[in-house]
């Protein structure tokens, strides 16, 4: 089971009000921005820590807390958490932490690149059709959810998605319909990969789920993308 503190340390000013969320900046404070998205846990240990480790790599890295405060104990209380947040009052509070994160004068890249896991796969979709020219790079891991757009017309980042061959949350066929739509109607560059692995590959917190090969490919290409896209 994963990690279930809450990891807070700044505040910004979103959607018309005060937002939390968990900051990490690299060695010397510049470089490119990246928003981290939780999975239907909440803001764990999980994600505070793939947030340390984009700043480990150079980027400056900002996981907003969507549940604003709150985690989840187990399967029955994510659910009950993922499915009472408002998409659209969620994805207005991303796109003030993009809006956030550009304000930064340690953040050298002129877009940001945004990646998810989960639930927040799905929000990592919502938030580039929604950016714009702000959003340059998007990375949904396995991504599920309420917040996965009907269309993708107005998506122009370069999108790279991680999804697991044996995902019985989200088939792989289901995946590889996400990525067809994606290819026909946004306008940036799209690339998809499979593994052999079940939902949640890439959590290392979650023993049962965690498939280490897969993850340690993913992450690799992430990383690739982001400085390939972000600059």
């Amino acid at each position: 089971m994963p990690e279930f503190n809450i990891r807070q340390n700044v505040t910004f000013a979103s959607n018309g009000r005060e937002a939390f969320g968990y900051l990490r900046k690299p060695a010397g404070d510049l470089g490119p921005g990246v928003i981290v998205i939780q999975e239907w846990w909440g803001l764990t240990d999980h994600i505070a820590d793939i947030t340390d480790r984009f700043a480990a790599e150079g980027f400056v890295a900002l996981a907003p807390d969507l549940y604003g405060g709150r985690v989840a104990h187990d399967a029955e209380e994510a659910g009950r958490l993922m499915s009472g947040l408002p998409v659209e009052q969620a994805a207005a509070d991303l796109l003030g932490s993009v809006d956030a994160l550009l304000a930064d004068p340690d953040v050298t890249s002129s877009t940001v690149g945004v990646v998810g896991f989960c639930m927040g796969g799905g929000f990592v979709l919502q938030l580039a059709a929604l950016g714009g020219d702000k959003v340059g790079a998007a990375v949904p891991f396995y991504g599920v959810g309420p917040a996965v757009p009907d269309n993708y017309r107005t998506l122009s980042a370069a999108v790279q998605g991680h999804y697991g061959e044996l995902d019985t949350s989200y088939p792989v066929e289901r995946a590889r319909e996400q990525e067809r739509q994606i290819r026909d109607e946004g306008t940036g560059p799209v690339e998809f990969f499979y593994y052999p692995a079940g939902h949640a590959f890439h959590n290392d917190q979650r023993p049962t789920a965690y498939h280490r090969d897969s993850a340690e490919a993913a992450w690799s290409r992430t990383l690739d993308h982001l400085r390939k896209h972000l600059g």
